[in-house]
């Protein structure tokens, strides 16, 4: 049978508005522009719940690698997924899918306990079975000291977003700018991670017992080793951390995408660039 329509079906198939208004053309392009809208958030949704993800850093806990004011980027993929990998942290992931294990010396992104509501910034130290303890500030693993060796002092310069502990760190430069010196110390895991560590002085934190790391978990401490509420300290809102699930990793810290030290201003344009720390932008971990 002919798909031809008849002379009357063809004459009420009209347009509904007159050539040459443009209405039509309007109509769709709106539909374009919100359907583009819609795939778009879609796509960015997709991308930070399962590929990469921007993270701030707000804090200085993890100094020398990482200073108040750097923003990293994250690989979701490389410890699984579960719902702290959603935003908001939506429960629509039973569990932890395609889960695997950090190494020692991967810098992780997590939700902290108690509240799993905050991401934090930490190092695997130690993991299930290991046993993890610090003496006079260096840290013991599974009965063998971690070698920990002095090198150059960290040197930091003063700004918005850094500020020296102690006037006894501050120091003057050639260029009569102030910048802080802390002691920096050059640690080595078994299997051969070294990263560089801050050791200020003695802190009752420099002195535990043997914590030993439970199934499924992590003991993470953080580089500024007297700076940093970690799993040396029992997982109270404010106070520290404790063991740290395995099933709360959000993510891997993999490069750094910009730093700033906080002297920018809006309302001055120029200072967006000389506020940036160029030479950070673009690290690996």
């Amino acid at each position: 049978m002919s798909e031809t329509p008849s002379a009357t079906e063809a004459e009420t198939a009209q347009p509904a508005f007159p050539q040459g208004t443009g209405e039509p053309t309007t109509a769709k392009k709106d539909e374009g522009f919100f359907g583009f809208l819609i795939w778009l958030v879609l796509a960015v949704a997709i991308l930070r719940s399962f590929i990469i993800s921007p993270f701030n850093i707000p804090s200085e806990s993890m100094l020398p690698r990482l200073l108040d004011g750097d923003y990293l980027f994250a690989t979701k993929w490389s410890y699984g997924y579960s719902k702290y990998s959603l935003p908001f942290s939506l429960p629509l992931i039973p569990g932890r899918i395609f889960a695997s294990q950090p190494e020692r010396g991967d810098v992780v992104i997590f939700k902290a306990p108690p509240g799993n509501d905050v991401d934090y910034i930490k190092r695997v130290i130690g993991l299930p079975g290991d046993e993890v303890q610090v003496r006079g500030g260096q840290v013991w693993l599974n009965g063998k000291a971690v070698p920990k060796k002095p090198i150059a002092d960290f040197v930091v310069p003063v700004s918005p977003n850094t500020h020296c502990y102690a006037p006894e760190f501050q120091r003057t430069e050639k260029d009569g700018r102030m910048a802080c010196h802390y002691p920096q110390f050059r640690e080595t895991l078994p299997g051969g991670k070294s990263y560089n560590v801050l050791d200020l002085g003695r802190t009752p934190q420099d002195d535990t017992g043997v914590f030993i790391v439970p199934e499924g978990h992590m003991f993470l401490m953080g580089d500024n080793r007297d700076n940093s509420l970690d799993s040396r300290f029992p997982a109270v809102e404010g106070e520290g951390i404790g063991m740290v699930p395995q099933g709360n990793l959000v993510g891997k810290a993999a490069v750094m995408m910009f730093s700033t030290d906080g002297s920018s201003e809006w309302l001055k344009p120029w200072t967006w660039f000389t506020a940036a720390r160029w030479s950070r932008i673009g690290g690996t971990f």
